[in-house]
């Protein structure tokens, strides 16, 4: 037999708790969409719904201060995107999410959409600098784009200034619609196979997600990166990126700057330039990323609850408690209820004419007994209600920022303790008691000794 004292032992409440760490420390944030069902919105102003799709369900929690701040009408069946953290209700056992952020889900999806395929394609290599054709001296060009579209005009404008003999040939395609990424799958297959141009722009103007779509389209992605001309993707405005621009052997953040590019009067080192840049800001984005990831599964490791996430969570036990006590209530009321009815029944059979005036008084005082035994038993459960309240409150930090203290935070929200996380014109936001201040830094002082 194995002895007891070489087992570590769990209790309920203990393994809910290991459960819930795990799950927030693995877990920091989610975007996810799904639709809202069994919506519950209890006096506390917290919302309880359940988020799912065609084949599961979560449970989730938004209080009141996240879901002030929802721009949309949240109701039953409505298709939502949430940002939410990965919890564990521990007093019921329940995985659930407690949800910060929530909006429609529309662009939002085609958002997710676009990120899911760019993490497929680059974990494919097809965005690795070591495909990318280095572009050559052009003299003929080919211009995949809409004919009657801004786009092209910026193009010719540009080339006429910059390389009137430079020879452009046009394959056109629709760059927006339900047919458009086969059209432009169809003109990147032609200038292929007549092999009469040095280099293909793919190109149009700016616009909506939406609009520049059909530049996302996964099939038209992987023919732009098994080109064997050199490819060059100028879609939308400068701040506008899509997944032809990650698989093209260059990215222009314009039509006109594509055309620059291509001219025959800009040097080769500044095309260089330009690769080089374009592989520096991939590389940093995904640096970024990755730190920022370990940073959070760090905080979520080294920190326990903050003060936020104990008040959610006594606030959610708090109404999971009045729900209780109203079913609790309830249901004893309909007992008594039945008794009542059951006693008239029995008396209307026996028809006990000379006991009824008897009978009449002793119902009125077991009327009158249950009613205060109603009211004793609901002061009992409003003064531990209050008390449990009380204690909640003398936690809370609010009462620590009545007195006059306050509460800082840097831009990402986190607690500022020591001016060693600041840097001057760092922008801070500090709590009161009564509103919120944002400042900024403009001088750091030393810490003083108190000796």
């Amino acid at each position: 037999m194995q002895d007891n004292g070489s087992r570590d032992i769990f209790t309920v409440s203990r393994l809910n708790q290991e459960v819930r760490r795990l799950l927030e420390s693995h877990w920091a944030h989610v975007w996810l969409i799904g639709e809202i069902s069994n919506l519950s919105r209890p006096g506390s102003g917290h919302w309880y719904f359940t988020l799912k799709d065609d084949q599961a369900q979560i449970r989730c929690a938004m209080f009141r201060g996240n879901n002030q701040r929802v721009t949309i009408p949240v109701a039953q069946g409505l298709q939502v995107m949430v940002r939410a953290r990965l919890s564990l209700y521990e007093p019921r056992g329940d995985y659930q999410l407690i949800v910060e952020h929530m909006e429609a889900a529309g662009d939002g999806l085609l958002q997710q959409q676009f990120e899911q395929l760019k993490r497929l394609l680059a974990q494919e290599g097809l965005f690795a600098m070591e495909r990318k054709q280095p572009l050559p001296t052009v003299r003929a060009l080919g211009v995949i784009t809409s004919p009657t579209g801004a786009a092209l005009r910026d193009v010719l404008a540009v080339l006429q200034r910059r390389d009137p003999g430079m020879r452009v040939i046009v394959y056109p395609a629709q760059v927006q619609g339900a047919d458009s990424a086969a059209q432009l799958r169809a003109a990147l297959a032609t200038a292929i196979r007549r092999n009469e141009v040095d280099a293909l722009l793919i190109t149009r103007g700016g616009g909506s997600l939406e609009d520049l779509w059909s530049f996302n389209d996964e099939a038209l992605a992987r023919d732009i990166a098994n080109c064997p001309l050199p490819t060059v993707s100028a879609v939308g405005h400068e701040v506008d990126f899509t997944i032809s621009d990650f698989v093209a052997d260059l990215r222009a953040p314009t039509p006109s700057a594509a055309a620059e590019v291509l001219s025959q009067d800009r040097s080769v080192m500044v095309r260089h330039l330009l690769q080089l840049r374009e592989r520096f800001w991939r590389s940093w984005k995904h640096y970024a990323q990755r730190q920022q990831a370990q940073v959070s599964h760090l905080q979520a490791r080294l920190s326990p609850l903050s003060p936020r996430q104990k008040l959610e969570a006594k606030a959610q036990l708090l109404d999971d408690l009045q729900a209780r006590l109203e079913r609790a209530m309830q249901t004893q009321q309909q007992s008594r209820s039945q008794q009542l009815t059951q006693f008239a029944h029995r008396l209307a059979q026996r028809h006990p004419t000379r006991w009824l005036p008897n009978l009449q008084k002793a119902q009125q005082e077991n009327t009158q007994d249950l009613q205060r035994a109603m009211l004793r038993f609901l002061n009992q459960q409003r003064q531990r209600f209050m008390q449990s309240q009380q204690s909640l409150q003398i936690v809370s930090p609010l009462n620590t920022l009545a007195r006059g203290y306050s509460l800082s935070l840097d831009e990402n929200g986190q607690v500022i303790r020591s001016t060693e996380q600041l840097t001057e014109g760092a922008l801070i936001k500090t709590r009161l008691h009564e509103g919120e201040v944002e400042s900024r830094v403009t001088k750091l002082l030393p810490r003083h000794s108190n000796d």
